[in-house]
């Protein structure tokens, strides 16, 4: 659309001065001529749109008699200047869009044959029509049309055009979305959010998208990612006030309260309900990490080198994560928590051995960024866990990390197979 156009001033349907197509707006050219005061008005100002519910009228999208303003005006009712015009006529020479349309009346639907075949508007009880320059735009999920309503067939022959949308093809589109959707940028604090949670994020969605449990047929919105993103940096932010820290920076266990914005956002089938939503959630998360883990750090499932020993002894199996892995079988066990202090939280992540080389060496960062480098360490072992390499339990917003084998031999703690 034209960024500017001109109208009769003080027409209520946008009257071009060249054509205008109320009595309104001829009997302003034929009163002032070339004189006529017109108006300027930005496109921003010529979109409309309204909610297809059930109590929507006649009246409200095209319109009908006034008797206020024909009394008012002390206009007889067959006056053309008592007609009140619906959002239809008030968005000529715009767009106007309907959304939802299937819980549009039948009755109303019908209404709008003659606007999508005519070009134009009929009042009741009036002989004239009004022909408008309108951009109709209608909007439905496809689920809708079998569960709440239905759109009618003969108003589906008037639309000129069908076009079926689709989720995002990439995690790059999906993390574009979201970026321009959500709330992200808070005030009076910097939000530094690595790369990797917004991919962990949109990965959920791509789980959530393919998984057995979710009714596909209801879909994933973008709402989900939306949604979790906002909860994930609202927590990191919680934690920078309560602590007066300067920078708002998430971390892997600040995952969990991402949950209410997925299992909210999701319909199960019968068996993802016998799971639980909250297992459900949880197994999206750890499956979405364990995928992203596996685009920045070696596959800890990939076999290990053989090194070679002294002689006598027999040859050791080593790869990248083996003295992390070593240093949790030995019966350390690491506990951080999503209100931990950066430096109680980054010292207790550093006492595993080469965890922060291996978050250094893979990420590209420096010992001077200790706020990323810190959460980068937590993904290190959080990435481990979701492999089968290291156990995790969460217990009241407190994570613990510790052996794998030793926790399922003592039965002590939860460990979930995400698989």
């Amino acid at each position: 659309m034209d960024e500017y156009i001109p109208i009769i001033k003080g027409s209520e349907i946008n009257d071009n001065p060249f054509h205008p197509v109320s009595k309104y707006g001829v009997d302003q050219i034929n009163t002032y001529g070339d004189e006529t005061e017109i108006e300027w008005i930005h496109r921003d100002r010529r979109f409309s749109e309204k909610l297809a519910t059930p109590d929507v009228t006649i009246a409200d999208l095209i319109g009908d008699i006034d008797p206020i303003k024909a009394a008012t005006q002390r206009l007889h009712y067959s006056h053309e200047g008592a007609i009140h015009f619906g959002l239809i006529p008030r968005s000529n020479r715009g767009i106007f869009a309907i959304n939802e349309l299937p819980d549009l009346q039948p009755r109303i639907q019908v209404g709008l044959f003659n606007i999508l075949e005519e070009k134009d508007v009929q009042i009741r009880g009036f002989n004239i029509r009004i022909p408008l320059d309108v951009f109709l735009v209608f909007t439905a999920n496809p689920e809708d049309y079998t569960n709440r309503g239905s759109i009618i067939t003969p108003l589906k022959d008037r639309i000129d055009s069908q076009i079926l949308t689709h989720y995002p093809r990439t995690i790059e589109d999906a993390i574009a979305i979201t970026e321009q959707e959500a709330w992200i940028e808070r005030n009076g604090r910097s939000v530094h959010l690595p790369y990797y949670f917004k991919e962990i994020v949109e990965q959920i969605a791509f789980e959530a998208r393919k998984s057995e449990f979710v009714d596909q047929k209801s879909g994933v919105s973008a709402r989900l990612t939306i949604a979790a993103m906002e909860n994930l940096i609202s927590n990191a932010e919680r934690r920078a006030i309560m602590l007066n820290e300067r920078v708002i920076v998430p971390r892997m266990c600040d995952l969990p309260h991402v949950l209410p914005g997925v299992t909210g956002k999701v319909e199960l089938v019968f068996e993802g309900e016998q799971e639980g939503a909250l297992k459900v959630g949880k197994a999206l998360i750890g499956k979405a990490t364990r995928e992203v883990f596996k685009k920045y750090f070696p596959d800890p499932l990939q076999k290990p080198k053989r090194t070679t020993a002294p002689q006598g002894q027999p040859e050791k199996e080593v790869n990248e994560y083996s003295k992390i892995v070593t240093w949790f079988e030995n019966g350390n066990s690491l506990l951080v928590a999503d209100d931990m202090p950066q430096a109680a939280y980054f010292a207790e992540l550093n006492r595993v051995p080469t965890l922060k080389e291996i978050a250094k060496k893979y990420f590209k960062l420096n010992d001077n960024d200790q706020y990323g480098l810190a959460s980068a360490m937590e993904f290190v072992l959080d990435g481990l866990h979701q492999n089968s390499k290291i156990a995790k339990d969460e217990v009241d917003h407190v994570t613990y990390y510790k052996d794998l084998v030793g926790t399922i031999f003592s039965g002590k703690g939860t460990f979930e197979d995400y698989d």
